[in-house]
């Protein structure tokens, strides 16, 4: 299924949304298949095992979510081809440093006269319209999210920006406080609302906002969604797999514990820095 039907690519992502990125539990097809029983979610594997990335992405499809995979870099041409030609709906490209490494991403994402995607068919991204069906709008309806997590892309942020066919920049706030140095600086949890992350944040906010691209971020919880939400960042993760199931484990080893104590049993958790 395509990014859009009936509704435009940027519309679709332009709202809240939760993204669950495949931790641990996230590379179970079994998981991503029930994902959009959540809300409104899109999916985002990573592609290193090709066989086990073809899997994912159908069970995404079948459980109605959207797909954006996560590659391994701009320079990954073979990664980002093949994630497209099995179906996914677009790509999520970390350590973006340059407009130049935009570029190169970008251009693998579009097929000629705009980029340098090959065109090969049959495949399952052509199995609903065909080739020409296919092919022919690919170009407008394929996502590309660069990840703003360096303080080389802050710095490069003004040209990163304007690149044509940028779609979304979605911002890591842990990669990038300890790329500035943030995490010598501060003690936890005290870098993620320090001026000088404050400072980089507004600088990808009045860019993004300049050149109308969408503006995404990894959260842990719902505690500050509002916060981000008032910035213009509407593309918004809420944790990844692996940290929802540790947090429903929690409540249930606190509520255990409760119940023991009220009925005078001897229930204690192991020690665990996880939960």
């Amino acid at each position: 299924m395509r990014i859009a039907d009936n509704v435009s690519r940027r519309s679709l992502f332009d709202c809240i949304l939760v993204l669950t990125r495949g931790a641990a539990f996230g590379k179970s097809e079994g998981v991503l298949e029930q994902k959009p029983l959540a809300g409104r979610v899109i999916a985002v594997p990573e592609s290193r095992r090709l066989e086990k990335l073809s899997a994912m992405l159908c069970a995404i499809a079948a459980g109605g979510a959207k797909s954006m995979v996560r590659v391994t870099g701009y320079s990954d041409r073979a990664g980002i081809q093949q994630a497209l030609d099995m179906g996914a709906d677009g790509v999520l490209v970390p350590y973006i440093n340059t407009a130049e490494e935009a570029r190169q991403a970008i251009s693998c994402t579009k097929y000629p006269m705009a980029g340098t995607r090959s065109v090969y068919f049959p495949q399952r991204s052509m199995n609903k319209a065909g080739l020409l069906g296919y092919a022919g709008s690919a170009n407008d309806n394929i996502i590309v999210a660069l990840q703003v997590e360096t303080a080389s892309c802050i710095e490069n942020m003004t040209e990163i920006a304007a690149v044509p066919g940028v779609d979304l920049l979605f911002l890591g706030q842990n990669d990038l406080c300890m790329s500035m140095g943030l995490y010598v600086k501060y003690e936890f949890p005290h870098m993620y609302t320090s001026p000088e992350l404050g400072a980089a944040t507004q600088k990808l906010v009045d860019e993004a906002r300049k050149n109308k691209v969408i503006l995404g971020i990894f959260l842990f919880g719902t505690s500050r969604v509002g916060e981000f939400l008032d910035k213009g960042f509407t593309f918004i993760s809420v944790g990844n797999d692996l940290h929802h199931v540790l947090t429903q484990a929690g409540a249930y080893v606190k509520d255990m514990e409760g119940i023991a104590k009220e009925k005078k049993k001897e229930w204690v958790r192991r020690p665990s820095a996880l939960i």
